[in-house]
């Protein structure tokens, strides 16, 4: 059984129909990645997968459990956490109290005092920076708060939404080795990701999506080696 189900998704904003019947799984132990042009329907599909938005038609089912009109607060208790495109930390606060914050459904302090030590191991330099406030960091540090701070949720699937967006290349190449990293430790991930061609080096299938609909799925080597992918989303022509 698939970790993730997507079946039939659709989402309207007012007129406007941003996802057209979109239907995938994602494989527990895998990285499965949406590419697309901007506007194609991503952000809005994990959105809808995690219920910032309420899909007008269709069904998500996360380990065995349908969630569409689950809470987003309980969807990350079932374990099941997203990184929103821009970060989505809390500014005012320390790296510290930002970390903490991912552990607001947890009881377990020893479980949670675990899982941080094992997200600060990812990030060393979020470790050198837990007093500073989050807001003086820097873009590649924010994006690296923003991971850790969701695995200290311990998800069972990760939404990664634009991890390398603004970026600059050495940090984008530090960025996907950490994703290679969570997902070599067991947790699964569906990646959201403009960098087409990093994102399909680093997952296991990807899928295609064109102005609300899916349009091309497979394992992301043999999609690297598309043509028409190549020239539509890796600039090679």
């Amino acid at each position: 059984m698939a970790l993730l189900e997507v079946k039939d998704l659709h989402v309207h904003y007012g007129g406007i129909h941003a996802l057209k019947g979109v239907s995938f799984s994602v494989e527990a132990g895998t990285i499965v990645t949406l590419i697309g042009a901007n506007g194609a329907g991503k952000t809005t599909t994990l959105r809808g997968i995690s219920a910032l938005v309420k899909p007008s038609k269709g069904s998500v089912t996360f380990n065995g459990k349908v969630i569409t009109n689950t809470p987003p607060h309980e969807i990350v208790g079932l374990g099941l956490s997203h990184v929103p495109e821009g970060r989505g930390i809390f500014a005012n606060l320390s790296v510290d109290e930002n970390l903490q914050m991912g552990a607001y459904l947890r009881r377990d302090a020893a479980g949670v005092a675990k899982d941080r030590d094992k997200a600060l191991e990812l990030f060393p330099r979020i470790r050198e920076r837990l007093q500073q406030n989050a807001g003086t960091l820097s873009g590649g540090e924010q994006q690296m708060l923003a991971i850790a701070r969701a695995l200290i949720a311990r998800p069972k699937l990760l939404l990664l939404d634009e991890p390398s967006l603004g970026l600059a290349p050495q940090i984008v190449a530090l960025i996907f080795q950490i994703v290679k990293a969570i997902a070599k430790d067991g947790t699964t991930i569906l990646l959201v990701e403009q960098n087409a061609h990093m994102a399909l080096k680093v997952a296991t299938t990807a899928h295609v999506l064109e102005v609300g609909t899916l349009v091309k799925s497979g394992p992301a080597a043999e999609l690297a080696s598309d043509d028409a992918i190549r020239k539509a989303y890796l600039g090679v022509h």
